[in-house]
């Protein structure tokens, strides 16, 4: 090494380039580049290193972790196009596995799954749910389409049997769905009724004081959830017995109402769909049982089930369509 060299440059001296060690630059890395270790920050080395080694000691403990039934493999996602925009996220038409799917993309999330060994655990990555794709759209759709020409009893009820028994698990899980109407179901191909849109679902709190009041939709809601007071699994009992009249008749609960009108008379007079004269006695039983005002006098979904599974659909009791007989559709006083 020349003195000069060294006073001028501090460091150590680089010979000048020949043709053909400029031949070469080009493949001459960084890595290979040396510099004064005066001049370089060993405390930001230490930190990145340390960053580095945590990244892979995360990976690997990742790899080693058994990966669970309920994980994603989002390398099998084979996403085609978005269906809708939700409040938490976007759900898109999609393949997984060769499968046709709805995959819902969420973002990042707090959510804690609890793993096979009763450990909660928290997505490291971001959080997406995968359900199968249910092509006949919503219910409300499906009796939408079929407002004139209305339903037999024997579609009544097996829809209904299909929501109640979806309830019914539910709430032997201890989850409570608080939003409850026809358009969070959705049909298959074979028209059974799956139930959608957990946005607001939680685990039903020992406590009933717990539970966050006015939550879910107006004119499925409990007058003790719209009124603000302790509620319990029985709300979603509630909105069940608003879904029961609207498959079987085919329309909207209080159309001509706006939601103010609708909560106040649901609360203070005891506001109810009117049940058409031609339903049958053991349906309109059940109707009135599941939206009674008192939610102890509400009967559990197991039970209802067992009441639906009852009614005899042998001998008809559908509502007639409207073009045969318009007045079928009573002019029966609301209330239960």
């Amino acid at each position: 090494m020349d003195s000069k060299s060294g006073q001028e440059g501090g460091g150590i001296n680089i010979p000048k380039e020949s043709d053909e060690n400029s031949k070469m630059k080009g493949a001459i890395n960084t890595k290979d580049m040396m510099f004064r270790a005066d001049k370089i920050d060993l405390k930001s080395l230490d930190m990145l290193l340390e960053k580095h080694l945590n990244l892979v000691w995360s990976k690997n403990i990742e790899k080693q972790r058994p990966v669970e039934a309920w994980e994603v493999d989002l390398s099998k996602i084979d996403l085609r196009y978005v269906i809708a925009h939700g409040t938490y996220g976007t759900v898109y038409r999609a393949t997984y596995d060769n499968k046709d799917v709805a995959g819902a993309s969420m973002g990042t999330s707090n959510l804690m799954i609890t793993s096979a060994d009763g450990h909660d655990s928290l997505p490291s990555r971001a959080c997406s749910v995968v359900v199968e794709y249910l092509p006949g759209g919503t219910l409300k759709q499906y009796l939408i389409r079929n407002r004139r020409k209305k339903l037999a009893l024997k579609v009544v009820i097996q829809l209904a049997l299909d929501l109640s028994r979806g309830l019914s698990y539910l709430h032997t899980r201890k989850i409570v769905h608080r939003d409850v109407k026809t358009e969070n179901l959705l049909l298959d191909a074979h028209r059974n009724v799956k139930i959608a849109d957990f946005g607001v679902a939680r685990v039903e709190a020992w406590n009933p004081s717990d539970m966050t009041g006015e939550t879910g939709t107006l004119g499925y809601m409990a007058p003790e959830v719209l009124n603000g007071k302790p509620y319990n699994r029985k709300c979603d009992v509630y909105s069940f017995g608003i879904c029961l009249w609207e498959i079987y008749c085919c329309d909207m609960p209080f159309p001509d109402l706006s939601f103010v009108q609708v909560s106040s008379a649901v609360v203070q007079e005891n506001l109810r769909p009117a049940i058409p004269r031609c339903c049958p006695s053991s349906l309109a039983n059940i109707m009135r049982k599941c939206w009674d005002a008192n939610p102890k006098n509400r009967p559990e979904m197991e039970d209802v089930v067992r009441m639906l599974e009852a009614v005899n659909t042998s001998k008809g009791g559908g509502m007639i369509p409207e073009d045969k007989t318009p007045s079928c559709f009573c002019l029966a006083p609301r209330g239960p």
